[in-house]
């Protein structure tokens, strides 16, 4: 078994308020969830700052070149939003096995 973990760094655009910043983090983190139902999404930083948003995704699977794959598509599907600006992508891996 294998785990994904995917952490998405962002800057938004024209945002003013943390009202503004969740019009636009839920709506992305929604169209997550639509699009690829395996995953966990979720808002998981920069909570206190309107302008920035950190993403996390999680994938489950059976290997380890399908976790990379969905995780891959995730970071494509948040890369291509114009109201946003995609500043870092991290991705790690988890084995059952690993100690």
């Amino acid at each position: 078994m294998y785990v994904g973990a995917l952490s998405l760094d962002i800057l938004l655009g024209d945002v003013r308020s943390l009202k503004q910043k969740r019009s636009v983090v839920r709506p992305l983190v929604a169209e997550l969830k639509r699009r690829f139902p395996a995953v966990a999404v979720a808002e998981t930083g920069h909570l206190d700052l309107h302008r920035r948003a950190q993403i996390g995704v999680a994938v489950v699977s059976a290997t380890a070149a399908n976790c990379g794959e969905v995780l891959a598509a995730c970071e494509r599907a948040v890369a291509f939003h114009p109201e946003i600006e995609l500043l870092s992508a991290r991705q790690r891996l988890f084995h059952d096995e690993d100690e």
